[in-house]
């Protein structure tokens, strides 16, 4: 086997084969965030060569960032009973043919058939999940910064990936611009089948920073079980309000982030006359800053309060969104917009995490942040859906940015009506 002999090679030169599995994952993710990252494209020139309403398309990427959030905690859920190598090449050939497929359909119902179900259902299996699950498999140390690269390449891939795609569309079409995409998914999948393996013990070693080889658990056969457990995960946490608190803030972090920029961010930069190219490549440098940010936001999680880093993101994101709406949308107005947005872009991801771990235990945390998740891209619906919906009937989107930005701001005050989790009673019974 390919994937053995490299491991047994890279262990005579004292690597550790993790690094090659962990590789491969920021490559999934990556490719599938440029998916996810492409429907910003898409918006103006399905509305230009179909005539469709913008709510209308915008309500089947609302149908995809709703599966994409709520398939998080059954993914993890897929990937122990099936293995992480099954489900992920499962998801990218959705992925691919959702793609293209859709360079033929024709009615608004196939947008949100193929747009909405097909590759919502295929990049929620390849959320922010896959990476937690292999970095808590493959890796004991350095687990922290596995898991910060794996979701700064999810939030980055998505923006980086725009300019590109925006610069093919305005010289050959959407169509063309879409090929890459399906390009580098086949190239992902194919290192996934080479490479991507379930547990060290596949291949004879132990996780990184470990010297036992630990076999992994058996699993319970019963699919019907698999399935319930992220239900059942759900009930024992819904009466703790630390639990809503984690899950209503984060539905503000997706409504203000994936729903709303990402989305729509070439149309918003396009009423002010921006081209399109420009506005992705603005966007971009978002990523650049959000990448620094969220790695920096891990390494504040370690040491601070994590409430107080709640609060600080919310409200500085909030504030940049109102600051947008009254701005003129000069470069120099952008370029400030794009510092202090795009450094907590998803710099809320390590401290919630953290909290969750802190209040809820170990043992739950996975389930629980899926969960959370699920109300990240709830809110990204709501955003994706609702800004095309005041665009449509106010011909502006800065109704829009500023709604966001004052949720931003009421969610920075609600972190503060959690308790330090020491003293939490939820705390003292993990």
């Amino acid at each position: 086997m390919f994937s053995a002999n490299l491991a047994r090679w890279m262990a005579d030169r004292n690597l550790h084969y993790g690094w090659v599995v962990a590789a491969t994952t920021f490559l999934t993710m990556l490719a599938t965030a440029g998916a996810m990252g492409s429907a910003g494209v898409m918006i103006l020139p399905l509305h230009e060569e179909f005539g469709w309403d913008i709510a209308e398309i915008s309500s089947a990427m609302a149908v995809r960032l709703v599966l994409f959030g709520l398939l998080g905690p059954f993914a993890a859920a897929f990937m122990n009973h099936f293995g992480i190598r099954q489900v992920v090449t499962t998801a990218l050939a959705l992925i691919m043919s959702g793609i293209v497929v859709s360079f033929f359909m024709t009615e608004v119902w196939q947008l949100l058939l193929l747009w909405g179900v097909v590759i919502g259902v295929g990049t929620g299996m390849t959320a922010l999940v896959l990476g937690a699950t292999v970095a808590t498999r493959w890796f004991s140390k350095r687990r922290g910064l596995v898991v910060g690269l794996m979701t700064a390449s999810t939030a980055t891939g998505q923006l980086v990936f725009l300019p590109l795609l925006a610069a093919l569309t305005e010289a050959y079409g959407w169509r063309t611009a879409l090929t890459l995409s399906v390009a580098v998914i086949a190239a992902a999948m194919l290192f996934v089948l080479l490479l991507m393996r379930d547990h060290p013990a596949d291949v004879g070693l132990p996780a990184y920073g470990e010297t036992a080889i630990v076999r992994p658990p058996r699993q319970d056969h019963n699919l019907r079980a698999t399935l319930l457990a992220p239900l059942v995960t759900l009930k024992s946490v819904s009466a703790n309000p630390v639990f809503w608190v984690l899950f209503g803030t984060f539905f503000v972090c997706g409504l203000s982030t994936n729903g709303l920029i990402q989305t729509h961010w070439i149309s918003i930069c396009g009423d002010f006359g921006m081209a399109a190219v420009t506005a992705a490549s603005t966007l971009a440098v978002i990523g650049v800053f959000d990448f620094f940010g969220t790695v920096f936001a891990g390494w504040l999680s370690d040491r601070y309060d994590n409430r107080f880093l709640l609060f600080w993101f919310y409200g500085l994101r909030g504030f940049s969104l109102i600051y947008l709406s009254f701005s003129g949308f000069s470069m120099l107005e952008l370029s400030v917009f794009a510092v202090f947005y795009g450094l907590d872009w998803v710099a809320t991801v390590p401290p919630t995490v953290k909290l969750a771990a802190e209040n809820f235990g170990r043992e739950k945390a996975g389930l629980v942040f899926g969960w959370v998740f699920a109300g990240h891209q709830l809110g990204a619906a709501t955003a994706a859906f609702g800004a095309g919906y005041l665009k449509s009937d106010y011909n502006t989107y800065m109704p829009a940015l500023q709604i966001a930005g004052l949720m931003c701001v009421l969610a920075a005050l609600s972190v503060l009506l959690l308790r330090r989790p020491g003293a939490s009673p939820a705390a003292a019974a993990a």
